[in-house]
């Protein structure tokens, strides 16, 4: 235990620390098999998206094969909109796109089950539009449209038993083990994360619900970005967010800590940004962060481009 009162998480499958018995349900989760296939990327009707001050412009950014976005990368930047990172799959089917969604969770283990890249490894990283995987860059270049990535999804439903009041969402074991997770003497889970988000910046995404896709801050004001840091975000960064409530919807609740991902890149609409999807909300105070600079899943789970 350090001096301030904070043990830390075991490496490895252990989710009970030393003598502070945090136990989650890993050994109950289903683990199973979905499918989706390369997405083709795709444009508005006209192809313009617009800044807030009525500009339009024509830009990349969201479903296909990006070849130099990956998690690790800066999130803001790009001259494109909602850059996703990696590559995008959907299943044209939409009961199992959705539950290619619902069930697949960030770390969940993904394999390319045809054409030239076919046996080849990657790593979900996030849930937009589309799921988002995460391949080496030799695999990039034999991907092709249409290829099938089988996901093994493992993750849905996991809880901490002694703590029920956190809801965890989107998190497999594998980045469970990864967050670095402590425990305060009082009983708090802390997580590391690189930033904290103020919750009056959160913009398009509120009106859905927390087990879906994510929520975009509001980078419309590049002044205030640059003053709280935020134009540093970086794809895949954990981010605290207090007084937000994501148990179910996304809303304001005075008190609640929700930490979240960075998933997908910047946006010139109004109301969007970077896109923050939501990995654990609790409202009674058995949830807390701490600033990590270098809390991100590619340096976590050895994956994209590591700073």
């Amino acid at each position: 235990m350090s001096s301030e009162g904070i043990s830390s998480f075991p490496s490895g499958g252990s989710d009970e620390t030393a003598g502070r018995g945090v136990v989650s349900n890993r050994d109950a989760l289903v683990e199973m098999a979905v499918c989706g296939f390369v997405s083709q990327p795709s444009l508005r009707p006209g192809g313009y998206v617009h800044h807030p001050d009525g500009r339009g412009e024509m830009l990349p950014g969201m479903f296909g094969i990006a070849f130099n976005a990956r998690v690790g990368y800066r999130a803001f930047g790009w001259a494109g909109d909602h850059v996703e990172p990696g590559v995008s799959i959907a299943h044209p089917d939409e009961r199992a796109d959705f539950a290619l969604h619902y069930l697949s969770c960030i770390g969940n283990e993904a394999v390319v089950t045809s054409g030239l890249a076919k046996g080849a490894v990657g790593t979900v990283t996030g849930e937009h539009a589309r799921l988002l995987v995460d391949f080496e860059p030799d695999v990039l270049e034999r991907l092709n449209i249409g290829d099938a990535i089988q996901i093994r999804a493992h993750g849905r439903g996991l809880a901490f038993r002694d703590l029920p009041g956190i809801d965890v969402k989107k998190t497999s074991p594998r980045l469970l083990d990864a967050l670095g997770l402590e425990r305060r003497d009082d009983g708090t889970l802390v997580v590391p994360v690189a930033m904290e988000l103020p919750i009056r910046i959160m913009g398009s995404g509120a009106e859905l619900n927390s087990e879906y896709v994510d929520q975009d801050l509001m980078s419309g004001d590049r002044a205030l970005m640059a003053e709280l840091g935020v134009d540093r975000m970086r794809l895949g960064d954990l981010i605290g967010i207090r007084h937000a409530d994501h148990r179910f919807g996304r809303s304001y609740r005075e008190g609640a800590v929700t930490i979240a991902l960075c998933i997908h890149g910047d946006s010139v609409m109004t109301g969007h940004g970077p896109g923050i999807l939501t990995l654990m909300s609790a409202v009674g105070g058995e949830l807390d962060f701490r600033i990590e600079p270098g809390a991100n899943i590619a340096a976590l789970l050895g994956i994209g481009e590591q700073a």
